[in-house]
């Protein structure tokens, strides 16, 4: 009786399992060298720009609103209360327009005294000058009285009448009282004239004068008027409200001229310089401008540029209408630049997607920026005129060197 063999299967069996796990093997070997799937992106997602060789600006970008050139601000002088307010913004005024109503009952005892002292003083120069034309008056009879003395003597001293020292008395004496004559007249003429310093009783008065016209303003002042033709834009104002010196009054401005203030990033401002043109959108049209001032503070991470308007302005242009404004910076003939990437920063570095020539396809380069304007930026390294670049944010592709493009 024949007995099967076992052995040559079992054999094969083994042999079969060694050739699958040596293929398996080699098929994870093969499949870790493989590089990962490039990610897929539609077309029309990405912004995709060229790269391009020719005259480039270089701008900065600022928003801010219109303001006017000739303002008035008038602030309260003393202390004081609102009786009355009589005009509202909006108001066309004069420069004799009277916006609001003061009180101030320690102004009015104020210029009361301020009158009477006044009056005092010049009752005192008044006294002072009559004193000084008196002395002047005797100063000049006491020296007629003795040149005409020294004449008699002379004449009787030459008919043998008189003492030859009888004559010199009298010449001294009339040298004398000429000499008090000439020092009272200087200080008549002082004391007429402007030298204050020099004499008391006018200087008094002045003084006098000068705090009577400041009480005097200061009363007239509470008839706060707008000082000039124009549109009254502020009054911040209450009917019984105390106010301080100093406290604003009013707003007056007139209309025209106006001006662009913008607010300029602190980074981007360093290269403005005044004369520099300007682009103001008034949303209603552009505006041609000039640089005329830079604030030289930085404020809330901005800098405050003012602009000026020139030639006719669009329909609907007013104060405080807010605009934005384009700064030209400089201009380059023949330059190598792109639109401007997200995150991109001047003379910084960044990784952009160059698609190839058939566009299917974009494969990360690192490239070197140079000056950046509004919405292009200048190439130095990596790129040249003809590429197309990805310039969308492609930060959630950072793991991965290419991408296909469909």
């Amino acid at each position: 009786m024949d007995i099967p063999r076992e052995a040559p299967k079992r054999r094969w069996k083994i042999v079969a399992a060694v050739l699958g796990a040596a293929g398996l093997v080699l098929l994870t070997i093969f499949l870790g060298r493989l590089k990962p799937a490039a990610p897929s992106v539609e077309r029309s997602s990405l912004l995709i720009d060229t790269v391009k060789r020719g005259a480039m600006v270089f701008q900065v970008r600022g928003t801010g609103t219109l303001v006017p050139v000739d303002v008035r601000m008038i602030t309260a002088q003393v202390s004081c209360k609102v009786e009355r307010i009589l005009l509202f913004p909006g108001t066309e005024v004069k420069e004799d327009s009277v916006i609001a109503e003061l009180s101030s009952p320690e102004l009015q005892q104020g210029a009361q005294e301020a009158f009477w002292n006044l009056k005092r003083a010049e009752s005192d120069y008044s006294v002072s000058a009559l004193n000084q034309k008196g002395t002047v008056a005797s100063a000049r009879a006491a020296a007629k009285e003795a040149e005409a003395r020294l004449r008699a003597y002379e004449r009787l001293k030459q008919e043998g009448l008189q003492s030859e020292s009888d004559v010199l008395q009298a010449r001294a004496r009339y040298e004398d009282c000429a000499a008090r004559l000439a020092t009272e007249e200087a200080r008549m003429a002082l004391f007429e004239g402007k030298g204050g310093e020099l004499a008391p009783a006018r200087a008094a008065l002045e003084q006098a004068k000068a705090q009577y016209a400041l009480k005097q303003a200061q009363v007239a002042s509470l008839h706060v008027r707008a000082g000039m033709s124009g549109m009254l834009q502020q009054v911040p104002l209450q009917v019984g409200q105390q106010l301080v010196p100093g406290a604003n009054l009013a707003k007056v401005a007139k209309p025209l001229p106006l001006k662009a203030e913008l607010r300029v990033s602190e980074t981007q401002a360093k290269d403005i310089q005044i004369g520099q043109r300007v682009d103001v959108d008034t949303r209603n049209g552009i505006v041609k401008g000039k640089v005329i001032r830079i604030d030289p503070s930085v404020q809330n991470g901005t800098v405050t540029v003012d602009a000026s308007l020139e030639g006719e302005l669009p329909k609907g242009v007013r104060p405080d209408l807010s605009v934005e404004g384009i700064i030209e910076l400089d201009r380059l003939d023949n330059g190598l630049f792109v639109g401007r990437p997200v995150q991109a920063q001047a003379y910084g570095t960044l990784s952009l997607f160059r698609l190839n020539k058939e566009g299917n396809e974009a494969t990360r380069v690192k490239v070197k920026l140079g000056r950046g304007s509004v919405s292009t930026i200048e190439i130095l390294e990596g790129l040249q005129s003809g590429d197309q670049v990805i310039l969308s944010d492609a930060s959630q592709y950072d793991s991965s060197d290419r991408l296909r493009v469909k």
